[in-house]
């Protein structure tokens, strides 16, 4: 499966509906208590772009968008508008958004991550998607210059040019994007009149990468 590191334009999504999915066995003995279980240590987000009308313009760019990634063969990138920031959908990313790891003395290279919840119960969620450029990064709480850590945009990886200290903090904030496929390999468009279109309900599904 190939992934093209290509953003679904912002305009093309407006309306759309998100919801996580989890997945839980539950078996019921004998005696009534329930054994539950999940082969997913994550959730996995699912999208409906909403069928409003829009311009035909817009319909065309997004049966364009679709002809390229050939359906649901080519994963993407979706910008997930409740869910695409380090911290807070309202705020602004900071450096001491997230913990994503602790120095050893030699180890230079960290995975960014999102936490929720907190404590034992918490998920970390790996991030593999960053957004190019707002990448912040601080350790042991001081704030790295741009110079200071290169960010792989496609794996999310951010390698340090120094190494931490021993038990130093290492802290991220960020914007990303969600890596989804489209889950069918059908769009209907209906014209609405000479200058508008509805496309029919587009559902996107996200991927492991």
């Amino acid at each position: 499966m190939a992934f093209h590191e290509a953003r679904l334009p912002a305009r093309l999504a407006f309306g759309c509906a998100g919801d996580v999915e989890r997945r839980t066995q539950v078996t019921t003995q004998a005696s009534g208590f329930e054994r539950r279980s999940s082969p997913w240590a994550q959730g996995r987000r699912r999208y409906l772009i909403g069928t409003a009308a829009r311009p035909l313009d817009d319909a065309a760019a997004l049966v364009a968008f679709f002809e390229e990634r050939r359906g649901r063969l080519h994963g993407f990138r979706f910008r997930d508008p409740a869910d695409c920031r380090s911290c807070a959908p309202s705020a602004t990313p900071a450096a001491a958004d997230q913990a994503i790891g602790v120095g050893d003395g030699g180890r230079k290279t960290f995975a960014l991550t999102k936490t929720y919840g907190t404590g034992a119960t918490a998920v970390v969620r790996p991030i593999a998607k960053p957004v190019a450029g707002t990448v912040k990064i601080a350790v042991a709480g001081f704030v790295l210059g741009p110079a200071a850590f290169a960010v792989d945009t496609v794996t999310g990886l951010v390698t340090l040019a120094v190494a931490p200290a021993v038990s130093a903090a290492v802290t991220a904030g960020f914007e990303f994007d969600t890596p989804v496929r489209f889950d069918s390999d059908r769009i209907d468009v209906t014209l609405e009149s000479f200058n508008a279109a509805r496309v029919g309900a587009v559902a996107l599904v996200e991927v492991r990468v």
